[in-house]
Protein backbone atom coordinates (compact mmCIF):
# COMPACT_ATOMS: atom_id res chain seq x y z
CA UNK A 1 0.00 0.00 0.00
CA UNK A 2 1.42 3.36 -1.01
CA UNK A 3 2.18 6.12 1.47
CA UNK A 4 -0.93 8.12 2.24
CA UNK A 5 -0.67 11.38 0.34
CA UNK A 6 -4.21 12.68 -0.25
CA UNK A 7 -4.29 16.50 -0.21
CA UNK A 8 -0.63 16.51 0.71
CA UNK A 9 -1.35 14.65 3.94
CA UNK A 10 1.52 13.29 6.01
CA UNK A 11 4.45 14.56 3.92
CA UNK A 12 7.69 14.12 5.79
CA UNK A 13 5.85 12.78 8.81
CA UNK A 14 3.54 15.78 9.22
CA UNK A 15 -0.13 15.30 10.19
CA UNK A 16 -2.79 15.48 7.51
CA UNK A 17 -5.19 18.41 7.07
CA UNK A 18 -8.00 19.08 9.51
CA UNK A 19 -11.40 18.01 8.25
CA UNK A 20 -14.55 20.09 8.29
CA UNK A 21 -16.17 20.44 11.72
CA UNK A 22 -18.82 17.85 12.54
CA UNK A 23 -21.75 19.09 14.62
CA UNK A 24 -22.80 16.66 17.35
CA UNK A 25 -25.78 17.14 19.66
CA UNK A 26 -26.44 15.20 22.85
CA UNK A 27 -28.87 15.42 25.74
CA UNK A 28 -29.24 14.45 29.37
CA UNK A 29 -30.43 10.95 28.49
CA UNK A 30 -27.27 10.32 26.46
CA UNK A 31 -25.17 11.41 29.43
CA UNK A 32 -27.03 9.13 31.85
CA UNK A 33 -26.93 6.14 29.51
CA UNK A 34 -23.19 6.45 28.99
CA UNK A 35 -22.52 6.61 32.73
CA UNK A 36 -24.53 3.43 33.33
CA UNK A 37 -22.80 1.83 30.35
CA UNK A 38 -19.34 2.26 31.89
CA UNK A 39 -20.44 0.87 35.23
CA UNK A 40 -20.43 3.88 37.52
CA UNK A 41 -23.03 3.95 40.29
CA UNK A 42 -22.06 7.37 41.62
CA UNK A 43 -25.20 9.50 41.77
CA UNK A 44 -23.27 12.51 40.47
CA UNK A 45 -23.27 10.79 37.06
CA UNK A 46 -26.42 8.66 37.06
CA UNK A 47 -29.02 10.86 38.83
CA UNK A 48 -30.01 14.01 37.02
CA UNK A 49 -31.37 15.71 40.17
CA UNK A 50 -28.16 15.35 42.14
CA UNK A 51 -26.84 18.83 43.04
CA UNK A 52 -23.47 17.94 41.52
CA UNK A 53 -24.81 16.13 38.46
CA UNK A 54 -22.13 16.17 35.75
CA UNK A 55 -21.10 14.59 32.48
CA UNK A 56 -18.66 11.75 33.11
CA UNK A 57 -15.35 13.01 31.65
CA UNK A 58 -14.85 10.16 29.14
CA UNK A 59 -18.36 10.54 27.68
CA UNK A 60 -17.17 12.11 24.38
CA UNK A 61 -14.57 9.42 23.59
CA UNK A 62 -16.75 7.89 20.86
CA UNK A 63 -16.51 11.15 18.86
CA UNK A 64 -12.79 10.64 18.27
CA UNK A 65 -11.90 10.75 14.58
CA UNK A 66 -15.24 12.24 13.51
CA UNK A 67 -14.85 13.91 10.12
CA UNK A 68 -11.17 13.06 9.64
CA UNK A 69 -10.34 13.22 5.92
CA UNK A 70 -9.12 9.73 4.98
CA UNK A 71 -8.72 8.51 1.40
CA UNK A 72 -10.33 5.05 1.45
CA UNK A 73 -8.57 4.19 -1.82
CA UNK A 74 -5.30 4.27 0.10
CA UNK A 75 -6.53 3.30 3.58
CA UNK A 76 -9.48 0.94 3.11
CA UNK A 77 -12.25 0.80 5.67
CA UNK A 78 -12.54 -2.43 7.62
CA UNK A 79 -15.98 -3.88 8.41
CA UNK A 80 -16.97 -3.48 12.06
CA UNK A 81 -15.76 -6.85 13.40
CA UNK A 82 -12.35 -6.36 11.73
CA UNK A 83 -11.85 -2.78 12.94
CA UNK A 84 -10.97 -2.62 16.62
CA UNK A 85 -9.73 0.04 19.02
CA UNK A 86 -6.03 -0.10 19.82
CA UNK A 87 -5.18 3.04 21.79
CA UNK A 88 -7.05 6.04 23.15
CA UNK A 89 -6.09 9.37 24.70
CA UNK A 90 -8.46 11.98 26.14
CA UNK A 91 -7.59 15.33 27.69
CA UNK A 92 -10.27 17.45 29.31
CA UNK A 93 -9.72 21.19 29.02
CA UNK A 94 -13.07 22.20 30.46
CA UNK A 95 -16.17 20.15 31.39
CA UNK A 96 -18.94 19.58 28.90
CA UNK A 97 -22.40 20.97 29.71
CA UNK A 98 -25.14 18.47 30.57
CA UNK A 99 -26.61 18.83 27.10
CA UNK A 100 -25.88 20.80 23.97
CA UNK A 101 -24.22 20.86 20.57
CA UNK A 102 -20.48 20.71 20.02
CA UNK A 103 -18.16 20.81 17.03
CA UNK A 104 -15.67 17.98 16.48
CA UNK A 105 -12.73 18.56 14.14
CA UNK A 106 -10.32 15.74 13.28
CA UNK A 107 -7.28 14.95 11.19
CA UNK A 108 -5.22 11.91 10.28
CA UNK A 109 -1.86 11.94 12.06
CA UNK A 110 -0.31 8.58 11.22
CA UNK A 111 -0.54 5.26 9.38
CA UNK A 112 1.65 2.38 10.53
CA UNK A 113 2.12 -1.33 9.76
CA UNK A 114 1.11 -3.69 12.56
CA UNK A 115 1.78 -7.29 11.71
CA UNK A 116 0.89 -9.18 8.55
CA UNK A 117 -2.04 -7.71 6.67
CA UNK A 118 -2.98 -5.18 9.35
CA UNK A 119 -2.72 -1.43 9.63
CA UNK A 120 -2.72 0.98 12.55
CA UNK A 121 -4.42 4.31 11.87
CA UNK A 122 -4.25 7.29 14.25
CA UNK A 123 -6.44 10.40 14.26
CA UNK A 124 -6.43 13.51 16.41
CA UNK A 125 -9.61 15.37 17.34
CA UNK A 126 -10.68 18.40 19.27
CA UNK A 127 -14.14 19.20 20.65
CA UNK A 128 -15.13 22.85 20.80
CA UNK A 129 -18.11 25.01 21.66
CA UNK A 130 -19.82 27.37 19.22
CA UNK A 131 -17.18 30.02 19.91
CA UNK A 132 -14.30 27.69 19.11
CA UNK A 133 -13.21 27.27 22.74
CA UNK A 134 -11.83 23.77 23.35
CA UNK A 135 -13.57 21.31 25.67
CA UNK A 136 -11.44 18.26 24.93
CA UNK A 137 -8.58 16.90 22.87
CA UNK A 138 -8.46 13.25 21.83
CA UNK A 139 -6.29 10.80 19.90
CA UNK A 140 -7.58 7.44 18.71
CA UNK A 141 -5.64 4.56 17.20
CA UNK A 142 -7.44 1.67 15.53
CA UNK A 143 -6.42 -1.59 13.90
CA UNK A 144 -7.63 -2.11 10.33
CA UNK A 145 -7.45 -5.92 10.20
CA UNK A 146 -8.98 -6.73 6.84
CA UNK A 147 -11.38 -5.76 4.07
CA UNK A 148 -13.09 -9.11 3.48
CA UNK A 149 -11.22 -11.42 5.87
CA UNK A 150 -8.67 -11.05 8.65
CA UNK A 151 -5.28 -9.88 7.43
CA UNK A 152 -6.10 -9.22 3.78
CA UNK A 153 -5.04 -5.56 3.78
CA UNK A 154 -1.92 -4.85 1.75
CA UNK A 155 1.07 -3.83 3.85
CA UNK A 156 0.99 -0.24 5.07
CA UNK A 157 4.00 1.95 4.48
CA UNK A 158 4.55 3.79 7.73
CA UNK A 159 3.89 7.51 7.54
CA UNK A 160 3.12 10.39 9.85
CA UNK A 161 3.39 10.71 13.59
CA UNK A 162 2.37 8.43 16.42
CA UNK A 163 1.10 9.05 19.94
CA UNK A 164 1.81 5.45 20.84
CA UNK A 165 4.56 5.14 23.46
CA UNK A 166 5.97 2.47 25.72
CA UNK A 167 5.07 3.10 29.36
CA UNK A 168 6.51 0.65 31.87
CA UNK A 169 4.70 -0.07 35.13
CA UNK A 170 6.93 0.69 38.13
CA UNK A 171 8.30 -2.13 40.28
CA UNK A 172 6.74 -2.94 43.62
CA UNK A 173 3.22 -2.93 44.97
CA UNK A 174 0.72 -0.58 43.37
CA UNK A 175 -0.41 2.48 45.35
CA UNK A 176 -4.04 1.88 44.37
CA UNK A 177 -5.79 -1.35 43.52
CA UNK A 178 -9.44 -1.62 42.63
CA UNK A 179 -11.72 -3.89 40.63
CA UNK A 180 -15.15 -4.26 39.12
CA UNK A 181 -17.22 -7.09 37.68
CA UNK A 182 -18.43 -6.79 34.09
CA UNK A 183 -22.09 -7.74 33.94
CA UNK A 184 -23.23 -10.31 31.41
CA UNK A 185 -25.21 -7.59 29.62
CA UNK A 186 -22.68 -4.73 29.92
CA UNK A 187 -21.99 -4.64 26.17
CA UNK A 188 -25.73 -4.64 25.50
CA UNK A 189 -26.08 -1.52 27.64
CA UNK A 190 -22.97 0.27 26.42
CA UNK A 191 -23.86 -0.15 22.74
CA UNK A 192 -26.96 2.00 23.34
CA UNK A 193 -24.58 4.97 23.58
CA UNK A 194 -24.18 4.58 19.83
CA UNK A 195 -21.43 1.99 19.28
CA UNK A 196 -23.35 -0.64 17.32
CA UNK A 197 -20.41 -2.71 16.09
CA UNK A 198 -21.89 -6.25 15.95
CA UNK A 199 -18.59 -7.64 17.24
CA UNK A 200 -19.87 -6.88 20.74
CA UNK A 201 -23.24 -8.62 20.60
CA UNK A 202 -23.50 -11.07 17.67
CA UNK A 203 -21.67 -14.42 18.07
CA UNK A 204 -21.30 -14.83 14.30
CA UNK A 205 -19.79 -11.35 13.93
CA UNK A 206 -17.40 -12.14 16.78
CA UNK A 207 -16.24 -15.31 15.00
CA UNK A 208 -15.76 -13.33 11.78
CA UNK A 209 -13.59 -10.96 13.82
CA UNK A 210 -11.47 -13.81 15.16
CA UNK A 211 -13.02 -14.21 18.62
CA UNK A 212 -14.83 -17.16 20.16
CA UNK A 213 -17.62 -14.95 21.51
CA UNK A 214 -18.62 -11.27 21.62
CA UNK A 215 -16.11 -9.08 23.44
CA UNK A 216 -16.65 -5.95 25.49
CA UNK A 217 -16.22 -2.67 23.61
CA UNK A 218 -12.71 -1.32 24.07
CA UNK A 219 -14.26 2.05 24.84
CA UNK A 220 -16.39 0.44 27.54
CA UNK A 221 -13.21 -0.95 29.10
CA UNK A 222 -11.73 2.56 28.74
CA UNK A 223 -14.71 4.05 30.58
CA UNK A 224 -14.52 1.45 33.33
CA UNK A 225 -10.84 2.26 33.90
CA UNK A 226 -11.66 5.96 34.01
CA UNK A 227 -14.45 5.63 36.54
CA UNK A 228 -12.48 3.24 38.76
CA UNK A 229 -9.47 5.56 38.86
CA UNK A 230 -11.54 8.69 39.35
CA UNK A 231 -13.37 7.01 42.25
CA UNK A 232 -10.24 5.60 43.89
CA UNK A 233 -7.97 8.62 43.53
CA UNK A 234 -10.28 11.63 43.22
CA UNK A 235 -13.40 10.57 45.16
CA UNK A 236 -15.26 10.67 41.79
CA UNK A 237 -14.82 14.46 41.57
CA UNK A 238 -15.04 15.02 37.82
CA UNK A 239 -13.55 18.54 38.10
CA UNK A 240 -10.21 16.92 39.06
CA UNK A 241 -10.02 14.81 35.88
CA UNK A 242 -7.30 15.91 33.44
CA UNK A 243 -6.07 13.14 31.07
CA UNK A 244 -6.23 9.42 30.45
CA UNK A 245 -4.31 7.34 27.91
CA UNK A 246 -4.56 3.58 27.33
CA UNK A 247 -3.46 0.77 25.04
CA UNK A 248 -5.85 -2.16 24.67
CA UNK A 249 -3.69 -5.26 25.03
CA UNK A 250 -6.30 -8.03 25.15
CA UNK A 251 -10.10 -8.26 24.98
CA UNK A 252 -12.38 -8.16 28.01
CA UNK A 253 -15.27 -10.61 27.99
CA UNK A 254 -18.68 -10.37 29.59
CA UNK A 255 -18.66 -11.71 33.17
CA UNK A 256 -14.95 -10.89 33.54
CA UNK A 257 -13.61 -9.05 36.58
CA UNK A 258 -11.32 -6.14 35.70
CA UNK A 259 -8.60 -5.32 38.23
CA UNK A 260 -6.86 -1.96 37.97
CA UNK A 261 -3.50 -1.31 39.63
CA UNK A 262 -2.03 2.21 39.70
CA UNK A 263 1.38 3.53 40.73
CA UNK A 264 2.05 7.16 41.68
CA UNK A 265 4.27 8.83 39.08
CA UNK A 266 4.71 12.33 40.45
CA UNK A 267 2.11 14.83 41.57
CA UNK A 268 -1.21 14.40 39.82
CA UNK A 269 -0.22 11.40 37.69
CA UNK A 270 -0.39 7.63 37.99
CA UNK A 271 0.73 4.86 35.66
CA UNK A 272 -1.75 2.01 35.60
CA UNK A 273 -2.65 -1.27 34.02
CA UNK A 274 -5.80 -3.38 34.00
CA UNK A 275 -5.93 -7.15 34.14
CA UNK A 276 -8.37 -10.02 34.01
CA UNK A 277 -6.93 -12.93 35.99
CA UNK A 278 -3.32 -13.17 34.72
CA UNK A 279 -4.08 -11.47 31.40
CA UNK A 280 -3.18 -7.77 30.97
CA UNK A 281 -6.02 -6.09 29.07
CA UNK A 282 -4.91 -2.42 29.33
CA UNK A 283 -1.25 -1.43 29.31
CA UNK A 284 1.00 1.56 28.52
CA UNK A 285 -1.53 3.67 30.38
CA UNK A 286 -1.61 6.74 32.60
CA UNK A 287 -4.18 8.91 34.35
CA UNK A 288 -3.64 12.55 35.29
CA UNK A 289 -5.68 14.58 37.74
CA UNK A 290 -5.64 17.73 39.86
CA UNK A 291 -3.59 16.80 42.90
Amino acid sequence: MAKYDAQGALPGGEPGPWGDPVSISYDQRDVLLYAVGVGTRDLRFVFEQHPQFAVFPTFPIRWGGAGAPIDTNQIPSSPGPLNIDAERYLEMVKPLPISGTVQVTSRLIGVHPRGKGNGFVECESQVTDENGDVYLRMVNGSFRRGVQTLGDIEPFEGSGQTYSAKIETPPGTADWQTHTHIADNQAHIYRLSGDYNPLHIDPEAAKFGGFDEPILHGLCTFGHCGQLLLASICDSDSTRFRKIKVRFSAPVMLNDTIRVAAWQDGAGRVIFQASVDDRVVVSNAYFEYEA
